[in-house]
């Protein structure tokens, strides 16, 4: 799955990779997080658009948001049959410019994040299904999600789910959304050939998400790892005497 993402690339570049219209002026994100407003790039009346959604998707027919689940990814092999994405799926496509974005692997019962990205260090675009949700009163909200497929066989080994990436020569043909066929796109929703990532272990400080700078893309080293291990509490029963209160100590 893609639970939390990084844009870093300077906004003019990315307008002239993306080639949206608009020139939006925005600040580098290091851990951009669900519920939060994030870029979304789109094609309307023969252009492309630069539009801010909210991350989880809300299908039109839902009446209470607060009870509704948050849909913040889409999975490829069902996103054409859920009541959720299926019309979205057919109509309404959009990229994410990104840089790349965090996974968490179980290790030795914890989890460990590490933050993946193109071994080339080129910018990114997640596959996308957006929606605009209307609410009883007329209010408006673009919500979108990210397309998810299996992971291939190096990524695998940290998740076995990873956000579809279009690349640059298939812009137009994942967002011209003209025609109900879908064959020409269906080819697309697919992992990233092997060898196509590179990742590295991060900092705990990433699993917070008031924490947004450069220091959580840095690398650590084994030695980092194992001192922000959370250490296991040792509980142990003893009799209360005198000098014990029967509660022990915290540390």
């Amino acid at each position: 799955m893609c639970g939390r993402f990084v844009i870093t690339s300077a906004p003019a570049a990315l307008r002239q990779l993306f080639g949206y219209i608009e020139q939006p002026n925005f600040p580098p994100r290091f851990n951009v997080a669900p519920t939060q407003p994030i870029p979304v790039v789109l094609a309307e009346n023969g252009a492309r658009h630069f539009r801010l959604m909210r991350w989880g998707l809300l299908p039109g027919w839902v009446k209470d948001p607060k009870g509704f689940s948050l849909l913040i990814n889409a999975r490829s092999e069902t996103v054409l049959e859920k009541p959720a994405f299926k019309n979205a799926i057919r109509r309404r496509r959009g990229l994410i410019p990104a840089d790349g974005y965090y996974e968490w692997k179980a290790e030795g019962g914890r989890k460990q994040p590490f933050f993946i990205h193109r071994a080339d260090g080129a910018p990114l675009g997640f596959a996308a299904v957006f929606e605009t949700w209307v609410g009883p009163n007329g209010e408006e909200l673009d919500t979108v999600a990210i397309v998810t497929a299996a992971a291939s066989e190096d990524l695998v080994t940290l998740h076995d789910r990873v956000p579809v990436t279009i690349s640059p020569r298939d812009f137009e043909r994942w967002l011209d959304s003209r025609s109900d066929d879908l064959d020409a796109v269906l080819p697309l929703m697919t992992a990233p050939r092997i060898g196509e990532f590179a990742w590295h272990p991060v900092s705990t400080r990433v699993n917070r998400v008031a924490n947004d700078d450069d220091q959580l893309l840095l690398p650590i080293s084994a030695e980092d790892m194992e001192a922000e291990a959370p250490k296991k509490k040792v509980a142990r029963k003893a009799a209360a005497g005198p000098a014990d209160d029967g509660q022990g100590s915290l540390f």
